[in-house]
């Protein structure tokens, strides 16, 4: 390695997977291990804060070993140490954050702290450089929001959810229609199985506004099953699927194409858990080449859409070119917002 490279070891740990990546100049993955929880959580249908913290207290020095096993360095290559601080469940985010706190001090390394949604975003430096102004499209169980860069490290979010998450939704209705969890990625594939037969409202999407709102589209789908059932009526599950899905892809593509247009950007990234949603992915890259041919829509590979450290080390590049650095007091921060 040159002395201009810089590699970064960073830890993940916000929800339910304990992840260590090596990271070097922010672009390229030396190694990422992902440990998942789902099938811990599968019998709860949803994550249990307290099971998720024990696996990660469990995993967490397992991990950081295979991920230096798997790059193949040692500490001594290692020029920093990244952690998730936030947001997220306050005990998962405190395991990593102790965990981060500890290799930096034990190795005299500098510790950055890094917010789990920039993560997100940079997860696509991972895929092709970032070109600015660019617009970014974050999707995923806790959070929707419509992201503004003007440069690297500067974060407007111009528009967000005003109450459920996409995400969340689709979670939610997989459990009314009886789905394991995680519900997201069932719904998704039933949806390309079913026809739209239901017409859902398409909340909010001809305000003059950026933000979302999918509460009311769920409480919609949850009246219609309900209704249905009470009537001994048969509902198909793939064209529910199918017409929940069109519901929330339009407003999504809707609202981000009209920002996108209006923010002239050079690129579209997608980022967060809803990224690997086949129909989204589908559908934002048509409509962006058919109306704005000029932008490059950036969609990351399935493997850095949901949780992981790898797009921790990406974002943390940045924060350590700029010597955002913690001190040993650093702490979880569950409700941190992007650009705080």
């Amino acid at each position: 390695m040159t002395q201009t490279d810089v590699t970064i070891l960073a830890i993940e740990s916000s929800c339910d997977e304990t992840s260590v990546a090596v990271v070097k100049n922010g672009n390229t993955v030396l190694s990422n291990v992902v440990a998942s929880q789902i099938k811990s959580h599968m019998r709860f249908g949803g994550v249990v804060p307290e099971v998720a913290s024990r696996h990660h207290v469990e995993q967490i020095t397992q991990i950081v070993e295979a991920a230096l096993n798997e790059a193949q360095v040692t500490f001594d290559a290692i020029d920093a140490v990244a952690v998730t601080h936030g947001p997220g469940l306050v005990g998962s985010l405190l395991i990593g954050v102790s965990a981060a706190k500890a290799l930096a001090f034990a190795h005299q390394k500098p510790l950055i702290p890094v917010n789990h949604m920039a993560g997100h975003i940079y997860a696509n430096q991972l895929v092709t450089p970032m070109r600015y102004p660019l617009l970014s499209l974050v999707v995923s169980g806790g959070h929707t929001e419509l992201v503004y860069m003007e440069k690297d490290g500067s974060f407007d979010i111009i528009g967000e959810t005003r109450d459920d998450a996409a995400g969340e939704a689709y979670d939610k209705i997989g459990r009314i229609l009886g789905l394991p969890y995680p519900g997201g990625k069932k719904m998704d594939e039933m949806a390309h199985e079913g026809k739209e037969t239901m017409h859902f409202p398409r909340a909010m999407i001809k305000e003059d506004n950026y933000d979302f709102s999918f509460s009311g589209l769920k409480s919609s789908v949850i009246n219609t099953v309900h209704n249905a059932r009470q009537k001994g009526d048969d509902i198909n599950p793939y064209d529910l699927a199918a017409s929940f899905q069109a519901s929330v892809v339009e407003v999504l593509v809707h609202k981000t194409l009209r920002a996108a247009k209006e923010k002239n950007i050079k690129q579209l990234l997608l980022a967060g858990g809803v990224a690997a949603n086949r129909g989204l992915r589908e559908a934002l890259s048509a409509k962006m080449a058919l109306e704005l041919p000029e932008v490059e829509v950036v969609i990351p590979p399935l493997s850095l859409c949901g949780d992981n450290a790898a797009m921790i080390g990406a974002a943390a590049y940045t924060e350590y070119q700029q010597k955002h650095f913690a001190g040993y007091d650093l702490n979880a921060h569950p409700g941190l917002v992007l650009g705080e």
